[in-house]
């Protein structure tokens, strides 16, 4: 019996809708071991030997790449590398690199030398896959705002107005920045680098963060998609940092929600895959056709449903309906009401994607998630910050709750 692929991942790999086709489709088993972004991190560098396929993002790559934990992927083995978009291999879908921090294109391409850059060779550090534009969403019937034309800015995090009502992710190398742009866009900080923090400047945003909690102004942070679609959906929160699954779900259980469009731009993320470096002969083979179905074009259709782009988009049409596509892709309003993964209907007919189209969208990044030069010191200061505001949470959750 062939022993099943081992998939280490993340909540970001919506796998429970994958497996089963997957398996039909390869014709070997698979199995998906999920952790929270930082043990997957972890187990990737130090216990490659325990799984054949890394699934995580590109700022999740440098320990793993330095540790020797994953091998270089030949581009002429996958069937679609032709057909990846521009904004992993150059940085942008009009050839102009945008945002900064940890861009795709900086750290995808191997060289000679074992390093990674963006100049163009045949082997690829990470297989580019699933990504997104996130920012923050508001709940319109408890802040009864026009979000589309009053909320422009990431400072609308820190609005008094909705005190006790705000949640950020618990990630370092993805919350700090949520907080960073809020604190810049009020005036109150200024950065060399956004995506390359100082230690004085991390002191600054993570000093500020501790003061929105002591403040009661920022509610605890939420560590899942399930947990923040759970909070927003009890009232206990009206205002998130947001990733797209999040959004869909609330608004498969009739809750007016929508994303903001900062006029300082998103902070961008990207998926892939990686090869674990003990993987060679039929091992490897299986892997590969995993990589290869991966991009074929209906599993991007499943993750369209949950907000997120593929990067192979012309491949993902062909399995979504075109009133799908036109919404997911276009930017154009829903001709009908349009379902979720699950198939629940989640989109309102005559709804726009906020932020438009995937051209639009991907033209506005402001920042890419990043595991900066400071990074272990960001990791200790942050940890402190979350301790802080789970020490307070139990009261603070108390005092907001609704009814």
């Amino acid at each position: 019996m062939t022993k099943p692929l081992r998939v280490l991942c993340t909540e970001i790999l919506p796998w429970r809708l994958l497996q089963a086709r997957a398996q039909v489709d390869l014709g070997f088993p698979i199995e998906f071991h999920e952790h929270d972004f930082v043990t997957t991190q972890r187990i990737a560098a130090t216990q490659p030997e325990t799984y054949d396929v890394y699934d995580q993002c590109f700022h999740n790559l440098d320990i793993v790449w330095h540790w020797g934990a994953i091998q270089a992927i030949e581009t002429d083995r996958i069937t679609t590398w032709n057909e990846v978009t521009d904004l992993t291999k150059k940085g942008g879908l009009d050839g102009r690199r945008l945002g900064c921090g940890d861009a795709p294109v900086t750290r995808l391409y191997v060289q000679p030398d074992g390093g990674l850059s963006s100049q163009t060779t045949g082997r690829i550090s990470m297989l580019p896959t699933v990504h997104n534009f996130d920012s923050f969403a508001l709940n319109l019937d408890a802040t009864g705002k026009d979000v589309d034309n009053e909320v422009t800015s990431w400072s609308e995090l820190l609005d008094p107005r909705w005190k006790g009502r705000v949640a950020l992710v618990d990630e370092p190398a993805i919350g700090v920045f949520d907080l960073a742009m809020a604190l810049r866009a009020a005036g109150k900080v200024r950065f060399r680098d956004l995506g390359n923090l100082t230690l004085s400047e991390i002191d600054q945003v993570i000093d500020a963060g501790w003061d929105l909690v002591q403040s009661g102004h920022l509610a605890p942070f939420w560590t899942t998609t399930l947990e923040a679609t759970d909070r927003l959906l009890s009232g206990e929160l009206i205002v998130a940092s947001l990733w797209s699954p999040s959004v869909v779900a609330v608004k498969a259980r009739d809750m007016r929600i929508r994303q903001a469009v900062p006029v300082e731009g998103y902070r961008a993320w990207h998926g892939g895959l990686c090869l674990a470096n003990h993987l060679t002969g039929e091992r490897l083979d299986m892997a590969y056709a995993w990589m290869n179905w991966f991009l074929s074009g209906w599993p991007g259709a499943v993750m369209a449903r949950q907000g997120y782009y593929l990067s192979v988009p012309g491949r993902v049409r062909a399995h979504l309906d075109p009133e799908e596509w036109d919404y997911w892709y276009e930017g154009l309003p829903a001709a009908r009401p349009l379902p979720n993964p699950s198939g629940a209907l989640a989109i309102r007919l005559g709804e726009v994607r906020s932020g438009g189209s995937y051209r639009a969208r991907s033209s506005h990044v402001a920042v890419w998630n990043t595991t900066m030069d400071e990074h272990n010191y960001l990791v200790r200061r942050w940890n402190d910050l979350m301790a802080f505001s789970a020490s307070r949470g139990t009261r603070q959750r108390r005092a907001v709750q609704p009814g």
